[in-house]
């Protein structure tokens, strides 16, 4: 049995076209045009697939650059806001030479150089600045014979002991500092002329109460270890002329420490002026 193939003459004749004969009289078939359109759709459609595949699309930007970069704006307008620091002129230091001069190159000073006052260190203790207020006042007093600094300082002690037993203060008054307080008062206050102890213990405890009362640590202080019957009426009246008369001083001696220096240097001065008068 056999196959027959049936063509029709359209067909024929598409398919003889495209039979060629070349200049050698080889026939060649010719490749047609439909397999050549749709290889070409195929290669630009893969190429075009191959270059979609290559190209990556914008990348979402990194949330920490993004927040650094902003600061680092944010800062360089705040350093435009922010006011230029002006620099402050300062006066330059001097050398100076062996003999106090100041030394600079060319040109001679045109006002003297000033110097700072020499700190000057002292010390002494309590019980030394005592012997040297009781000194002070026997030698004031020199009328009574009998006196002596132990007696003196017994007063001093007597009272700041009786404040402390009945509970008028918590700690004792005697210190240096106020030692020199005492003296400032009873300088300005005791008299020569004094003639009889119990004036001087009077006198000098009216000193020893506006000391306690101006230096003190408590608000008030009783008067009856201070006041004696003898000194009992003009008491208030003597009390009152040493605020009249020493009230600048007594600031002056708290706010001054030149003041207080002198002060201070004064009374342990009256130690040695008087073992030197002892020994003539």
């Amino acid at each position: 049995m056999g196959t027959v193939l049936s063509i029709s003459p359209a067909t024929k004749k598409t398919m003889d076209a495209d039979v060629a004969v070349d200049s050698k009289g080889d026939k060649s078939l010719k490749r047609p045009s439909m397999f050549v359109s749709l290889s070409w759709r195929k290669l630009v459609s893969g190429s075009a697939k191959k270059s979609a595949k290559k190209v990556t699309p914008n990348p979402l930007p990194n949330p920490v650059a993004q927040r650094n970069s902003e600061n680092l704006r944010k800062t360089e307008e705040r350093k435009q806001r922010a006011p230029i620091p002006v620099p402050v002129p300062t006066v330059p230091t001097q050398k100076k030479d062996t003999q106090g001069k100041s030394a600079s190159p060319g040109k001679k000073p045109s006002s003297p150089t000033l110097v700072s006052p020499r700190r000057i260190v002292i010390q002494a203790s309590t019980g030394e600045l005592l012997r040297c207020l009781g000194d002070f006042v026997c030698r004031r007093c020199y009328k009574l014979k009998d006196l002596n600094s132990g007696d003196v300082i017994l007063w001093f002690r007597n009272i700041d002991r009786t404040l402390l037993l009945q509970g008028w203060q918590d700690q004792g008054f005697i210190t240096p500092a106020n030692v020199v307080f005492v003296y400032l008062l009873c300088d300005a206050t005791l008299r020569d002329d004094v003639d009889s102890a119990a004036e001087l213990q009077g006198a000098f405890q009216t000193c020893l109460y506006l000391a306690y009362s101006y230096m003190g640590n408590e608000i008030s202080y009783p008067l009856k270890p201070f006041m004696i019957e003898s000194n009992k009426d003009v008491f208030w009246e003597t009390s009152l002329g040493i605020i009249e008369r020493l009230s600048g001083k007594m600031l002056q001696l708290n706010a001054d420490p030149h003041f207080f220096t002198e002060v201070f240097q004064d009374l342990k001065g009256q130690r040695d002026s008087g073992e030197a008068n002892l020994d003539r």
